[in-house]
């Protein structure tokens, strides 16, 4: 059986003590504040970017460089025989086509996976990759099956805060003063491979029966109704609103049944774009082998 190096990057949500833990390698993201260069998880914790978040500097999100992602790649290849590597959603950066274009000069050890996926959904599809290579799967099949079930994931996000999507010029101004004079809770989504609009809520209350509305929904229609919810992944996950995550979680375990749901902050290439105070709810159908 050939020995699979599973690699992801930070917009995944794993940390790097997680990816020892779990045997998993991470890229981490690169973000540009104020022009100067910052690593997830290296130079850049959780708490350092909400504060330079909450202070309104000029921060954006950035690509690894090639040699940083073929140097993670290389270390692995040193003891397995080929990579699965899953790289954020190819709808929301140019650097899971840019890890295709590099894994050409590997003769195929390296396989890339876009399957659309980012934070706590992309999280999953590594778990996903794990059990599947621990089952003596192909590098390529692994690829094959996860971009396969690409679609089998729902993310949808309540804001807190209109603020930072005027600011990434995704809502024009005007809107955005005027939803927040009204105190509109937008809800968006990431269905495949984008953060687009689903509806706005004119409170909290409503905006979470509305998402958890958008998952029961998505449950029965796509992912094989509420019989099948045992074999579905749920998760909750918040920018930097922890207390109001966990009632959440005990909210939908209760509305579905279920005994276990996890909880996970979102990442920061997509708190980058809707700032803190939200929450989100996610599912992913679980793998079939």
């Amino acid at each position: 059986m050939s020995k699979i190096a599973v690699i992801t990057d930070s917009n995944s949500g794993i940390t790097f003590e997680e990816a020892k833990e779990l045997g998993v390698k991470v890229v981490p993201m690169p973000f540009l504040i104020n022009g100067e260069t910052y690593f997830e998880e290296i130079s850049l914790s959780q708490e350092e970017f909400y504060k330079h978040l909450g202070d309104n500097v000029d921060i954006s999100t950035s690509q690894p460089s090639p040699e940083d992602v073929m140097k993670v790649w290389e270390e692995a290849l040193e003891e397995a025989d080929s990579v699965v590597y899953i790289p954020m959603s190819s709808g929301l950066s140019g650097s899971c086509q840019t890890a295709v274009m590099l894994s050409e000069e590997y003769d195929g050890r390296v396989q890339v996976v876009d399957n659309q996926r980012i934070s706590v959904t992309q999280r999953q599809s590594v778990l996903d990759a794990l059990e599947l290579a621990n089952a003596g799967w192909e590098a390529s099949d692994i690829k094959e099956y996860l971009e396969k079930v690409k679609l089998e994931s729902s993310i949808y996000i309540m804001l807190d805060t209109l603020k930072y999507l005027r600011k990434g010029g995704r809502i024009t101004p005007a809107a955005a003063a005027l939803g927040s004079a009204l105190r509109l809770k937008p809800v968006l989504q990431i269905q495949g491979d984008k953060l687009d609009a689903f509806t706005i809520a004119r409170t909290k209350k409503q905006g979470l029966n509305k998402m958890i509305q958008a998952m029961e929904d998505d449950i029965n229609n796509r992912f094989g109704g509420m019989d099948n919810i045992d074999n579905i992944h749920l998760a909750v996950a918040h920018t930097q609103n922890e207390e109001a995550a966990l009632e959440l979680k005990k909210t939908v375990m209760d509305k579905f049944g279920v005994s276990h749901v996890d909880l996970y902050p979102l990442s920061l290439s997509v708190s980058c774009h809707i700032g803190p105070g939200s929450l989100a709810i996610a599912c992913s159908k679980a793998i079939d082998i």
